[in-house]
């Protein structure tokens, strides 16, 4: 990956957690710019404190345990997720129209972005049927979710985006029903034995994404 190809994303990682509604805040304020034309795509790695997000499809039920952690109302798509210290969340802003992306494809480009990333560290990461996000096969019929996208698109540009678990309080999620999903657990790079520190996992998403999202077009 030489500059050439990193040139037109602006790439920004913050170290300390960052409180979710002034992220959305940021998010739109960027989205409106790259619709303008007045500022270039971004893809922003953090981290938030404990909580709980509602997307467009949430439904009361699956939330289990609301006095656990505060929950926000989000318009990105999707239910209930939990985002928290360990998790590394991507927002990620792409003007969809100018790479000839519709919502499918970028969707499926986000897993495949994911999933590249986990076999950096020999994790293989797979998509289920029916299901958005990343999974893993425990064995025995088990299998547990370790990525979860909820995106929204605003005049083809794209915002919100991925969480990866790399180590986070796993109890966290008692409180929902991750996603809407019943019947599976959910996991993180840690519970599959890969020990990893946030700057090199931070590496290989930056790499993957370039491969999986080239400028170039």
């Amino acid at each position: 990956m030489d500059a050439s190809e990193t040139a037109t994303i602006e790439w920004r990682i913050d170290d300390a957690p960052v409180a979710y509604e002034p992220a959305v805040a940021a998010m739109e304020e960027r989205v409106a710019a790259i619709r303008a034309g007045t500022a270039g795509e971004l893809v922003w790695l953090l981290e938030h404190p404990p909580l709980y997000t509602a997307g467009t499809s949430a439904r009361q039920e699956d939330l289990v345990d609301p006095a656990l952690f505060p929950v926000h109302r989000t318009g990105r798509g999707g239910q209930f997720t939990y985002h928290g210290p360990g998790q590394r969340v991507g927002y990620v802003m792409l003007d969809l129209q100018r790479r000839g992306l519709d919502l499918r494809s970028y969707v499926c480009g986000l897993e495949s972005w994911l999933i590249r990333a986990l076999a950096a560290f020999n994790v293989k990461g797979e998509r289920r049927p029916g299901r958005v996000g990343v999974w893993i096969d425990e064995g025995g019929g088990h299998e547990s979710k370790i990525a979860a996208l909820g995106v929204r698109v605003r005049r083809w540009v794209s915002y919100h985006g991925v969480s990866l678990n790399l180590d986070p309080d796993l109890s966290h999620y008692r409180g929902i029903v991750p996603c809407g999903v019943r019947g599976h657990g959910v996991t993180s790079l840690a519970a599959q034995g890969v020990t990893v520190s946030m700057a090199e996992l931070d590496s290989v998403l930056k790499t993957s994404f370039f491969e999986t999202f080239p400028t170039g077009v």
